[in-house]
Protein backbone atom coordinates (compact mmCIF):
# COMPACT_ATOMS: atom_id res chain seq x y z
CA UNK A 1 0.00 0.00 0.00
CA UNK A 2 1.34 3.42 -0.93
CA UNK A 3 2.14 6.11 1.62
CA UNK A 4 -0.78 8.20 0.31
CA UNK A 5 -3.21 5.42 1.24
CA UNK A 6 -1.73 5.01 4.70
CA UNK A 7 -2.07 8.72 5.46
CA UNK A 8 -5.88 8.78 6.15
CA UNK A 9 -5.50 5.80 8.48
CA UNK A 10 -2.74 7.53 10.42
CA UNK A 11 -4.75 10.74 10.64
CA UNK A 12 -7.65 8.84 12.20
CA UNK A 13 -5.40 8.06 15.16
CA UNK A 14 -5.11 11.73 16.08
CA UNK A 15 -8.69 12.91 16.97
CA UNK A 16 -8.68 11.59 20.57
CA UNK A 17 -5.69 13.83 21.28
CA UNK A 18 -7.20 17.03 19.87
CA UNK A 19 -11.01 16.91 19.53
CA UNK A 20 -13.71 17.40 22.16
CA UNK A 21 -16.41 14.96 23.25
CA UNK A 22 -18.92 15.99 20.59
CA UNK A 23 -16.63 15.10 17.71
CA UNK A 24 -15.43 11.88 19.31
CA UNK A 25 -18.96 10.64 19.86
CA UNK A 26 -19.96 11.70 16.35
CA UNK A 27 -16.97 9.80 15.00
CA UNK A 28 -17.99 6.67 16.92
CA UNK A 29 -21.49 6.88 15.45
CA UNK A 30 -19.92 7.14 11.99
CA UNK A 31 -17.74 4.07 12.61
CA UNK A 32 -20.72 2.02 13.78
CA UNK A 33 -22.80 3.17 10.81
CA UNK A 34 -19.93 2.45 8.41
CA UNK A 35 -19.64 -1.15 9.62
CA UNK A 36 -23.37 -1.69 9.15
CA UNK A 37 -23.31 0.05 5.76
CA UNK A 38 -20.46 -2.19 4.54
CA UNK A 39 -22.57 -5.23 5.40
CA UNK A 40 -25.63 -3.85 3.61
CA UNK A 41 -23.52 -2.91 0.58
CA UNK A 42 -22.28 -6.49 0.31
CA UNK A 43 -25.90 -7.60 0.12
CA UNK A 44 -27.55 -4.83 -1.88
CA UNK A 45 -24.71 -3.23 -3.81
CA UNK A 46 -22.68 -6.33 -4.67
CA UNK A 47 -25.34 -9.07 -4.77
CA UNK A 48 -28.36 -7.03 -5.83
CA UNK A 49 -30.56 -8.09 -2.91
CA UNK A 50 -32.73 -5.30 -1.51
CA UNK A 51 -32.98 -5.47 2.27
CA UNK A 52 -35.08 -3.02 4.26
CA UNK A 53 -34.71 -4.82 7.57
CA UNK A 54 -31.12 -3.93 8.38
CA UNK A 55 -32.05 -2.06 11.56
CA UNK A 56 -33.58 -5.27 12.94
CA UNK A 57 -30.18 -6.96 12.92
CA UNK A 58 -28.56 -3.90 14.49
CA UNK A 59 -31.08 -4.26 17.31
CA UNK A 60 -30.25 -7.95 17.67
CA UNK A 61 -26.57 -7.11 18.02
CA UNK A 62 -27.12 -4.23 20.44
CA UNK A 63 -29.59 -6.00 22.71
CA UNK A 64 -27.73 -9.29 22.41
CA UNK A 65 -24.67 -7.58 23.87
CA UNK A 66 -26.75 -5.85 26.55
CA UNK A 67 -28.29 -9.17 27.63
CA UNK A 68 -25.14 -11.27 27.51
CA UNK A 69 -23.00 -8.68 29.32
CA UNK A 70 -25.60 -7.19 31.67
CA UNK A 71 -26.37 -8.29 35.21
CA UNK A 72 -29.80 -9.37 36.43
CA UNK A 73 -31.68 -7.18 38.86
CA UNK A 74 -35.29 -6.71 39.85
CA UNK A 75 -36.31 -5.22 36.50
CA UNK A 76 -34.12 -6.75 33.78
CA UNK A 77 -32.20 -9.97 33.36
CA UNK A 78 -28.74 -10.69 32.02
CA UNK A 79 -26.08 -13.37 31.95
CA UNK A 80 -23.18 -11.26 33.21
CA UNK A 81 -20.66 -12.74 30.76
CA UNK A 82 -17.27 -11.14 30.10
CA UNK A 83 -17.87 -8.25 27.73
CA UNK A 84 -15.59 -9.45 24.86
CA UNK A 85 -17.38 -12.80 24.89
CA UNK A 86 -20.74 -11.01 25.05
CA UNK A 87 -19.82 -8.97 21.96
CA UNK A 88 -18.81 -12.08 20.00
CA UNK A 89 -22.01 -13.88 21.02
CA UNK A 90 -24.10 -10.85 20.04
CA UNK A 91 -22.57 -10.82 16.54
CA UNK A 92 -23.13 -14.58 16.28
CA UNK A 93 -26.74 -14.11 17.41
CA UNK A 94 -27.31 -11.55 14.65
CA UNK A 95 -25.77 -14.01 12.21
CA UNK A 96 -28.10 -16.76 13.41
CA UNK A 97 -31.06 -14.43 12.93
CA UNK A 98 -29.90 -13.77 9.38
CA UNK A 99 -29.36 -17.50 8.82
CA UNK A 100 -32.91 -18.19 9.99
CA UNK A 101 -34.15 -15.71 7.38
CA UNK A 102 -31.78 -16.96 4.65
CA UNK A 103 -34.22 -19.51 3.14
CA UNK A 104 -36.48 -16.55 2.34
CA UNK A 105 -33.64 -14.26 1.22
CA UNK A 106 -32.29 -17.02 -1.01
CA UNK A 107 -35.55 -17.41 -2.92
CA UNK A 108 -36.83 -13.83 -3.06
CA UNK A 109 -35.27 -10.86 -4.79
CA UNK A 110 -35.98 -7.23 -5.57
CA UNK A 111 -38.99 -5.56 -4.02
CA UNK A 112 -40.35 -8.89 -2.72
CA UNK A 113 -37.31 -9.39 -0.49
CA UNK A 114 -37.50 -5.74 0.53
CA UNK A 115 -41.09 -6.12 1.73
CA UNK A 116 -40.36 -9.43 3.46
CA UNK A 117 -37.33 -7.99 5.28
CA UNK A 118 -39.30 -4.88 6.24
CA UNK A 119 -41.62 -7.14 8.23
CA UNK A 120 -38.66 -8.00 10.46
CA UNK A 121 -38.58 -4.44 11.78
CA UNK A 122 -42.22 -4.50 12.86
CA UNK A 123 -41.75 -7.86 14.57
CA UNK A 124 -38.56 -6.59 16.20
CA UNK A 125 -40.19 -3.38 17.45
CA UNK A 126 -43.01 -5.37 19.05
CA UNK A 127 -40.50 -7.63 20.82
CA UNK A 128 -38.29 -4.74 21.95
CA UNK A 129 -41.17 -2.82 23.48
CA UNK A 130 -42.80 -5.78 25.19
CA UNK A 131 -39.98 -8.15 26.21
CA UNK A 132 -39.06 -5.88 29.10
CA UNK A 133 -36.99 -8.42 31.06
CA UNK A 134 -34.38 -8.30 28.28
CA UNK A 135 -34.84 -4.92 26.59
CA UNK A 136 -36.05 -2.72 29.44
CA UNK A 137 -39.17 -1.76 27.48
CA UNK A 138 -39.79 1.76 26.18
CA UNK A 139 -37.04 3.35 28.26
CA UNK A 140 -34.43 0.80 27.20
CA UNK A 141 -31.60 -0.27 29.48
CA UNK A 142 -28.05 0.73 30.28
CA UNK A 143 -25.17 -0.85 28.40
CA UNK A 144 -22.38 -2.62 30.23
CA UNK A 145 -19.06 -0.91 29.36
CA UNK A 146 -16.52 -2.97 27.45
CA UNK A 147 -13.67 -4.36 29.53
CA UNK A 148 -10.82 -5.61 27.36
CA UNK A 149 -7.76 -7.24 28.91
CA UNK A 150 -8.50 -5.58 32.23
CA UNK A 151 -8.91 -2.11 30.68
CA UNK A 152 -12.43 -0.73 31.24
CA UNK A 153 -13.86 1.48 28.51
CA UNK A 154 -15.85 3.65 30.90
CA UNK A 155 -13.13 6.00 32.10
CA UNK A 156 -13.33 4.64 35.65
CA UNK A 157 -9.55 4.21 35.79
CA UNK A 158 -6.99 6.94 35.19
CA UNK A 159 -5.25 6.59 31.85
CA UNK A 160 -3.09 9.35 30.40
CA UNK A 161 -1.53 9.06 26.94
CA UNK A 162 0.92 11.76 25.79
CA UNK A 163 -0.47 14.09 28.42
CA UNK A 164 -4.11 13.57 27.35
CA UNK A 165 -6.57 11.94 29.82
CA UNK A 166 -8.26 9.01 28.09
CA UNK A 167 -11.88 8.63 29.13
CA UNK A 168 -14.56 6.33 27.73
CA UNK A 169 -14.87 8.00 24.31
CA UNK A 170 -11.12 8.19 23.71
CA UNK A 171 -10.76 4.49 24.49
CA UNK A 172 -13.80 3.53 22.42
CA UNK A 173 -12.42 5.53 19.49
CA UNK A 174 -9.52 3.13 19.01
CA UNK A 175 -11.73 0.09 19.53
CA UNK A 176 -14.18 1.36 16.91
CA UNK A 177 -11.35 2.20 14.52
CA UNK A 178 -9.92 -1.31 14.86
CA UNK A 179 -13.32 -2.92 14.28
CA UNK A 180 -13.99 -0.74 11.22
CA UNK A 181 -10.57 -1.52 9.75
CA UNK A 182 -11.14 -5.25 10.29
CA UNK A 183 -14.64 -5.09 8.77
CA UNK A 184 -13.40 -3.16 5.72
CA UNK A 185 -10.40 -5.48 5.24
CA UNK A 186 -12.60 -8.58 5.35
CA UNK A 187 -15.12 -7.06 2.92
CA UNK A 188 -12.33 -6.15 0.48
CA UNK A 189 -11.12 -9.74 0.65
CA UNK A 190 -14.58 -11.11 -0.07
CA UNK A 191 -15.18 -8.78 -3.02
CA UNK A 192 -11.78 -9.39 -4.61
CA UNK A 193 -12.00 -13.17 -4.36
CA UNK A 194 -14.22 -15.79 -5.98
CA UNK A 195 -17.20 -15.05 -3.70
CA UNK A 196 -17.14 -11.43 -4.86
CA UNK A 197 -17.15 -12.41 -8.53
CA UNK A 198 -20.03 -14.80 -7.89
CA UNK A 199 -21.97 -12.09 -6.05
CA UNK A 200 -21.51 -9.60 -8.89
CA UNK A 201 -22.57 -12.20 -11.44
CA UNK A 202 -25.75 -12.93 -9.47
CA UNK A 203 -26.46 -9.21 -9.37
CA UNK A 204 -25.88 -8.64 -13.11
CA UNK A 205 -26.86 -11.95 -14.72
CA UNK A 206 -28.69 -14.29 -12.38
CA UNK A 207 -29.55 -16.86 -15.05
CA UNK A 208 -26.00 -16.90 -16.35
CA UNK A 209 -24.72 -17.38 -12.80
CA UNK A 210 -26.90 -20.47 -12.39
CA UNK A 211 -25.79 -21.86 -15.74
CA UNK A 212 -22.14 -21.40 -14.77
CA UNK A 213 -22.66 -23.42 -11.60
CA UNK A 214 -23.05 -20.68 -9.02
CA UNK A 215 -25.49 -21.85 -6.28
CA UNK A 216 -27.62 -18.72 -6.47
CA UNK A 217 -29.99 -19.38 -3.57
CA UNK A 218 -27.22 -20.61 -1.29
CA UNK A 219 -24.97 -17.66 -2.14
CA UNK A 220 -27.78 -15.17 -1.51
CA UNK A 221 -28.51 -16.76 1.86
CA UNK A 222 -24.83 -16.76 2.81
CA UNK A 223 -24.39 -13.08 1.93
CA UNK A 224 -27.56 -12.21 3.87
CA UNK A 225 -26.13 -13.99 6.91
CA UNK A 226 -22.80 -12.18 6.53
CA UNK A 227 -24.59 -8.85 6.17
CA UNK A 228 -26.55 -9.59 9.35
CA UNK A 229 -23.31 -10.23 11.25
CA UNK A 230 -21.94 -6.89 10.08
CA UNK A 231 -25.14 -5.26 11.33
CA UNK A 232 -24.80 -7.08 14.66
CA UNK A 233 -21.25 -5.77 15.08
CA UNK A 234 -22.45 -2.27 14.24
CA UNK A 235 -25.19 -2.66 16.85
CA UNK A 236 -22.67 -3.63 19.53
CA UNK A 237 -20.46 -0.60 18.80
CA UNK A 238 -23.50 1.65 18.64
CA UNK A 239 -24.70 0.45 22.03
CA UNK A 240 -21.26 1.06 23.54
CA UNK A 241 -21.16 4.58 22.08
CA UNK A 242 -24.72 5.47 23.17
CA UNK A 243 -24.29 3.77 26.56
CA UNK A 244 -28.00 3.01 26.48
CA UNK A 245 -30.06 0.81 24.15
CA UNK A 246 -33.46 2.33 23.31
CA UNK A 247 -36.03 0.49 21.13
CA UNK A 248 -37.23 3.61 19.31
CA UNK A 249 -33.89 4.01 17.58
CA UNK A 250 -34.06 0.70 15.71
CA UNK A 251 -37.07 1.51 13.55
CA UNK A 252 -37.95 1.94 9.90
CA UNK A 253 -36.24 5.34 9.60
CA UNK A 254 -32.90 3.78 10.52
CA UNK A 255 -33.34 1.16 7.78
CA UNK A 256 -34.01 3.91 5.23
CA UNK A 257 -30.96 5.81 6.43
CA UNK A 258 -28.77 2.78 5.75
CA UNK A 259 -30.15 2.49 2.24
CA UNK A 260 -29.37 6.19 1.76
CA UNK A 261 -25.81 5.59 2.98
CA UNK A 262 -24.97 3.00 0.36
CA UNK A 263 -26.67 4.88 -2.47
CA UNK A 264 -24.96 8.18 -1.62
CA UNK A 265 -21.58 6.56 -1.05
CA UNK A 266 -21.73 4.16 -3.99
CA UNK A 267 -23.33 0.75 -4.45
CA UNK A 268 -20.92 -2.17 -4.29
CA UNK A 269 -18.05 -0.10 -2.85
CA UNK A 270 -16.56 -0.55 0.61
CA UNK A 271 -15.12 2.96 0.52
CA UNK A 272 -18.49 4.25 -0.67
CA UNK A 273 -20.23 2.65 2.32
CA UNK A 274 -17.87 4.47 4.69
CA UNK A 275 -18.27 7.80 2.88
CA UNK A 276 -22.06 7.47 2.76
CA UNK A 277 -22.20 6.52 6.44
CA UNK A 278 -20.17 9.61 7.34
CA UNK A 279 -22.44 11.86 5.25
CA UNK A 280 -25.75 10.56 6.58
CA UNK A 281 -24.61 10.21 10.19
CA UNK A 282 -22.79 13.52 10.59
CA UNK A 283 -25.34 15.69 8.80
CA UNK A 284 -28.06 15.77 11.52
CA UNK A 285 -25.46 16.15 14.28
CA UNK A 286 -23.80 19.09 12.55
CA UNK A 287 -27.15 20.74 11.86
CA UNK A 288 -28.09 20.33 15.52
CA UNK A 289 -24.80 21.74 16.76
CA UNK A 290 -24.84 24.75 14.45
CA UNK A 291 -28.61 25.31 14.18
CA UNK A 292 -28.27 28.83 15.64
CA UNK A 293 -26.02 29.87 12.78
CA UNK A 294 -27.93 28.27 9.88
CA UNK A 295 -30.90 29.81 8.05
CA UNK A 296 -34.27 27.99 8.16
CA UNK A 297 -32.92 25.52 10.74
CA UNK A 298 -33.94 25.82 14.37
CA UNK A 299 -33.61 23.75 17.49
CA UNK A 300 -36.56 21.66 18.59
CA UNK A 301 -39.50 23.92 19.47
CA UNK A 302 -38.10 26.91 17.59
CA UNK A 303 -39.35 28.58 14.45
CA UNK A 304 -37.87 26.68 11.56
CA UNK A 305 -37.12 23.17 10.37
CA UNK A 306 -35.88 20.77 13.03
CA UNK A 307 -32.27 19.61 12.41
CA UNK A 308 -33.27 15.95 12.07
CA UNK A 309 -35.95 16.81 9.49
CA UNK A 310 -33.59 19.14 7.62
CA UNK A 311 -31.00 16.37 7.48
CA UNK A 312 -33.53 13.95 5.96
CA UNK A 313 -34.53 16.53 3.35
CA UNK A 314 -30.89 17.08 2.44
CA UNK A 315 -29.76 13.50 2.12
CA UNK A 316 -33.04 12.61 0.41
CA UNK A 317 -32.20 15.28 -2.16
CA UNK A 318 -28.67 13.90 -2.33
CA UNK A 319 -30.01 10.43 -3.14
CA UNK A 320 -32.07 11.80 -6.04
CA UNK A 321 -29.19 13.86 -7.42
CA UNK A 322 -26.71 11.00 -7.15
CA UNK A 323 -29.06 8.53 -8.85
CA UNK A 324 -29.57 11.02 -11.70
CA UNK A 325 -26.08 12.44 -12.16
CA UNK A 326 -23.59 10.25 -10.27
CA UNK A 327 -24.70 6.59 -10.35
CA UNK A 328 -21.38 5.45 -8.86
CA UNK A 329 -22.00 7.60 -5.76
CA UNK A 330 -19.53 9.84 -4.00
CA UNK A 331 -16.90 7.10 -4.20
CA UNK A 332 -17.05 7.51 -7.98
CA UNK A 333 -15.57 10.98 -7.72
CA UNK A 334 -11.91 11.05 -8.53
CA UNK A 335 -9.61 13.78 -7.28
CA UNK A 336 -7.27 14.86 -10.08
CA UNK A 337 -3.70 13.84 -9.53
CA UNK A 338 -1.30 16.63 -8.58
CA UNK A 339 1.62 14.78 -10.13
CA UNK A 340 2.39 16.15 -13.60
CA UNK A 341 2.27 13.66 -16.40
CA UNK A 342 5.49 12.78 -18.10
CA UNK A 343 5.54 13.81 -21.70
CA UNK A 344 6.63 11.16 -24.11
CA UNK A 345 8.75 12.04 -27.06
CA UNK A 346 7.74 10.58 -30.43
Amino acid sequence: MSKARWLPLLLLLLPPFYLDMFWLQAGLFVMAAAIGAIGLNLLTGSTGQLSMGHSFFLAVGAYGYVYFAGESDGHVSGLGLPTPLAAVLAVALAGLAGLAFSPISGRLSGVYLGIASLALIFVGQHVLFNFEKVTGGYNGRAVEPMNLFGLPFDGSTDLVVLGVPFGALERLWFLGLALLALAAWFAYGVLRGRPGRAMNLIRDQQIAAGVLGVPVARMRGAVFTLSSMYAGLAGVLLALAFQRAVPDYFGVLLAFEYLAMIVIGGLGSVTGAIVGAAFVTLLPQLLTRYSDSLPLVAAAGGEGVAPSDAARYLYGTAVVLIVLFLPAGLSGLRVPSLTPRKETTP
